[in-house]
């Protein structure tokens, strides 16, 4: 039934959602982005589930650190479960995914840590040329959107 309800959530990224002003995301958008690459599937379905497709296709400016269907993979498959069918849950973890602003990785780079669109912060660091954020490390940087910046990370990072 999860699977089939996750699999209807995908569904939906290429079908205008009716009412509550809710969209399909612009192709350059970060959800748009997120929509249209198959290793953001699972983000795409948490996006959709906490209510924040219309919030990641806005103005921004915004920076994502976005984990992969495999970040998400190394979250035991209960604990999955409760987070996507918790919406309030669901929404600070992504939050905590966010931080205001466009931040380059040169910018980040250059930080030991970052506030949160959630309140939290999350610790910044370098080491052999590898950006962390907290215990994730960045494996692309730098993907571009109207309105911000997409860092992929390999961890879900949780607050």
């Amino acid at each position: 039934m999860k699977k089939h309800l996750l699999l209807s959530a995908l569904a939906l990224s290429s079908v205008a959602f009716a009412g509550g002003g809710s969209m399909v995301p612009s192709s350059n958008t970060i959800a748009g982005i997120v929509a249209n690459d198959p290793n953001f599937s699972t983000l795409l379905a948490a996006v959709q589930a906490a209510g924040l497709t219309e919030t990641l296709n806005g103005t921004g400016p915004f920076t994502v650190f976005a984990p992969t269907n495999a970040a998400f993979a190394k979250i035991p498959k209960a604990d999955l479960d409760a987070l996507l069918n918790n919406p309030e849950q669901l929404k600070a973890v992504l939050l905590y995914h966010v931080v205001s602003g466009k931040v380059t990785a040169a910018q980040v780079m250059t930080m030991s840590s970052a506030t949160t669109v959630n309140g939290a912060d999350v610790t910044v660091s370098t080491s052999g040329g590898k950006v962390m954020i907290n215990d994730s490390t960045v494996t692309k940087a730098n993907v571009m959107a109207r309105n911000g910046v997409i860092h992929v990370i390999d961890t879900v990072l949780m607050p």
